[in-house]
């Protein structure tokens, strides 16, 4: 084939239009510019949310589109174009450096946000993303509707949920910390009540549960479990960032469910979390067994109880080693603490 100007000058036409059809007429002619079901428009502090979210160059660290590959992870929907409908910029993200925030909106609380930007430390304690407390209280604010908004409707949905149930949670904490504890567990369905934990509390489970603890929870119920960590001390405009604070776990040993369960409880409020609070749900996150794990942790080191492998219990998993409850007495009766004091703990 010679190379003649004819031939560059067509050939160079011939890539010129075929490149015009694939990046500009086809997609005006297949993309629909209308809004999704689920879009709502934002309100202006959302829209100065939004802003601020670009400014400080969120993107480069949090997408906001869900794929197909994300089912694994606990999305509902995958993204559409309408969800981004009147969005200047668009603004997708490319590193997930940091979780996807297309369907934030109402999976945390107010508070929770509060306190993890004035530091992520304190609501995640293995968090890489900085501090924006320098940003201010207005700020702040702006940022969290915004991040609370995404999702559009089915968002309202979730935030209508949290507002809901954080009335009943104030209300149960302002009456004290029996009374707190008690509308805790009354918000656990019964079948779990009773449910105690059927993972031995051996030293390398408690281990394991140790981790779990300070790389998921400390952050809010503090290194001892006493509800004073970072992220229940975060204030916000002068008043605290999570209200009510995280829970002090020595606050349960009186409120043992029938004197001696303890397990099913704390698993449940784990993995489902505690809609209205600070408290998220991690049943996405963390498999079963590390929910055990570290719902024996809290209860063998913080209320110096556990009620693991106790009655009712089915047939023993095959790469349990043998194990014997300390809080068991030679009776077969669980050896529950008082409010003031612990029992020995296995070593």
């Amino acid at each position: 084939m010679k190379m003649t100007p004819a031939f560059l000058i067509i050939g160079g036409l011939m890539v010129f239009w075929a490149s015009t059809f694939i990046a500009v007429i086809l997609p005006a002619v297949t993309i629909h510019d209308g809004p999704s079901d689920i879009w709502q428009a934002r309100s202006d502090i959302e829209l100065e949310g939004q802003q601020e979210y670009v400014n400080n160059g969120c993107s480069y660290c949090h997408s906001q589109f869900a794929r197909t590959t994300d089912w694994g992870i606990g999305r509902e929907r995958v993204a559409q174009q309408g969800d981004y409908y009147a969005m200047a910029p668009v603004i997708l993200g490319t590193e997930r450096i940091g979780p996807d925030l297309q369907q934030e909106g109402g999976e945390h609380s107010d508070g929770w946000h509060y306190a993890h930007f004035i530091n992520p430390r304190n609501t995640r304690p293995m968090s890489l993303m900085p501090s924006w407390e320098f940003l201010g209280p207005r700020k702040i604010e702006a940022l969290t509707r915004y991040v609370q908004s995404n999702w559009g409707t089915l968002a309202n949905v979730r935030m209508d949920r949290q507002r809901h149930w954080e009335k009943d949670a104030v209300k149960a904490y302002e009456s004290g910390p029996d009374a707190n504890v008690v509308w805790l567990h009354s918000i656990v369905p019964p079948p779990w009540r009773p449910m105690p934990n059927p993972y031995p509390a051996t030293e390398s489970a408690l281990e394991r549960g140790h981790v779990i603890y300070q790389q998921y929870c400390s952050g809010c119920h503090g290194l001892i479990g006493d509800g004073k960590g970072g992220g229940g001390l975060a204030a916000f405009s002068g008043k605290p960032a999570i209200y009510p604070p995280p829970l002090n776990f020595t606050t349960v040993r009186r409120h043992l469910e029938g004197g001696k369960y303890i397990g099913g409880i704390f698993y449940y409020q784990i993995m489902n979390g505690v809609t209205g609070t600070a408290m998220p749900y991690f049943k996405s996150e963390l498999q079963s067994e590390k929910i055990w794990d570290v719902s024996n942790y809290i209860a063998v080191r913080f209320v110096g109880y556990t009620d693991a492998t106790i009655e009712p219990r089915g047939i023993e998993a095959s790469y349990e080693l043998p194990w014997q409850n300390p809080f068991i007495g030679k009776d077969g009766m669980p050896i529950v603490p008082s409010a003031t004091t612990t029992r020995p703990r296995p070593e």
